[in-house]
This record gives C-alpha cells, structure tokens and sequence, in this order.
C-alpha cells in the first residue's frame, strides 16, 4: 500500500466516538422516532381497542416525522427512516388480508422474509442495504461524515464487507422468517405472542452486536495495514 493510499484509509475510517453525549445526539432522535414512539403508539392504539392495520398507519407518522425533520437538517433523505416507514405501511397493508390468529403470526414471517429478500435484492444495485445502514451509524450524519463514509466505497475490501453484511442481514432475516411460521403450527396462541416479541428483538440484537464486531475488527485490520501501524 502506498503512502498517499495509506493516508486516505487512515483518513478514511470513522473513529469510534467516547463521548456519550454526542452518540445520544446522533442516535436519539432516530431511536425515539422509528422505534420507540412506534412501538409506544401501537401498543396504545391496540390495546384501546383499534385494529392493526390502523394503529399501524397512525404508528408509521413518527418516522414520517423523523425523514421531515432529517430532511430539514441535512437536506436529504434518511434511509433508516425510509425502510421502517416502508416496512410499516407493508404491515399495515398485509394485515387487512388476515382476520385469523394463525394468519396473522404468518402474514408477521412473510413480511420478515419480504424485508430479507430486500436486502439481498440491493446486492444487484449499485451499493448494498448495510452501505446505508453503515453510513447512519458511523457518520454522525454530518457532511463531513458521510463524505468520509462515503469515500470507503473506493476500497475493495470495504465493498466486500458491506456486501458480506448485507449478505448476512438478508439470510438472518429469512430464517426467522422460517423459525417463526413454523412455530406457529406448533404452538399455542399464547406462547407464540411471547415467541414473537422477542425473537425479532433477539435475531436484530444478534445482528448489531455481530456488525459492530465486524466494524472494529475491519478498522484493526486497516489500521494495522498502514506503514507506520507499528511504530
């Protein structure tokens, strides 16, 4: 690797931040908005006695909000935002075609495999789903940041890895998709509503933790490439 190459990396790899405060600034508003005051809303609207389908639509406001105010800051539209949106109107939608228990624990599989077959249909685009995801995380949101994100993309080795996660993310999601419609032919009604709010949480908890280590681990190696990582 050359010197010139080597400064552009070292450049190039988002520094993990230690301040707490500015994680909560960048990752505040988008945790509240898109999962949070989505959840909240829903279980609220449900348990008053509305339908799915409708505490779903009314739910899907919050990340509207979140994309217009996005938009209002960075003059751009945020993709985590756009794909909870989606995802929610998709199960709103859905969920007008099923009016039996079993259906429903279904239609909540189908629509996971319909967002794993997502992530492994970006491959065939020009950047891969994790591409975005990634930039979310490691830039802060900042010009400067998703500049610096996005000048990874001229590494090889970065684009194998966004694609290898995307890859992962993809399959990961189309196997809970497997693991819970077949658990609900051998479940009770009772235990399957337990299954199903935790294992999303599980299979998405396992995800994270496996792309941060993967992110600190890719970085070491970067980072030990260079010239000087030694001395």
């Amino acid at each position: 690797m050359s010197e010139t190459t080597s400064e552009t990396v070292a450049q190039s790899v988002p520094e993990p931040s230690s301040k707490g405060l500015k994680l909560l600034l960048d990752w505040g508003p988008t945790l509240l908005l898109n999962i949070l005051a989505p959840i909240l809303t829903y279980n609220a609207l449900t348990g008053s006695g509305h339908s799915e389908p409708t505490a779903l639509l009314i739910s899907s406001a919050w990340p509207v909000v979140d994309l217009g105010l996005y938009f209002a800051l960075h003059r751009r539209l945020d993709e985590f935002g756009i794909f909870t949106l989606v995802t929610m109107v998709l199960g709103a939608a859905s969920a007008l075609a099923y009016n039996t228990t079993e259906l429903i624990f279904l239609k909540d599989s189908a629509l996971t495999a319909l967002i794993g077959l997502g992530f492994l249909a970006t491959l065939f685009t020009a950047r891969p789903a994790m591409f975005y995801f990634g930039r979310k995380f490691a830039s802060g949101g900042t010009p400067e940041g998703v500049a610096r994100w996005n000048g990874l993309w001229q590494y090889e080795g970065f684009r194998r890895g966004q694609r290898r996660l995307t890859v992962i993310w993809g399959v990961a999601f189309l196997v809970e998709s497997v693991v819970k419609a077949a658990l609900t032919f051998v479940l009770s009604t009772a235990t399957m509503l337990t299954v199903s709010s935790i294992m999303p949480w599980a299979f998405l908890g396992g995800l994270i933790y496996y792309t941060i280590g993967y992110g600190r681990r890719a970085r070491a190696r970067m980072q030990a490439a260079l010239p000087d990582a030694g001395a």
